[in-house]
């Protein structure tokens, strides 16, 4: 009954040599090669990257509303004054 098993056993590892042998073992290194080249190109960021700048700029669009609406109460405030006097 061992002797089933080890004969699977070098069927796989035959299998594994010739896909490693294989083109389509170097295609694949040749593909992810290009690729990663061509991302390191593109300057992306990681979506980790990308969720912190969303917040740092809805935080930055918060604040610029606020002291939009303090100008503009401040101005009318200021118009207020010049039309008393």
């Amino acid at each position: 009954m061992n002797q089933p098993p080890r004969f699977l056993d070098e069927i796989g590892a035959k299998l594994a040599e010739l896909a490693a042998n294989s083109p389509v073992g170097d295609i694949e290194k040749n593909a992810r090669a290009l690729l990663g080249s061509a991302f390191n190109k593109l300057d992306l960021v990681t979506r980790e990257e990308f969720d912190v700048q969303r917040e740092v700029l809805a935080h930055a669009r918060q604040r610029l509303e606020e002291l939009e609406r303090r100008v503009a109460e401040l101005e009318a405030a200021r118009g207020e004054d010049r039309a008393a006097e």
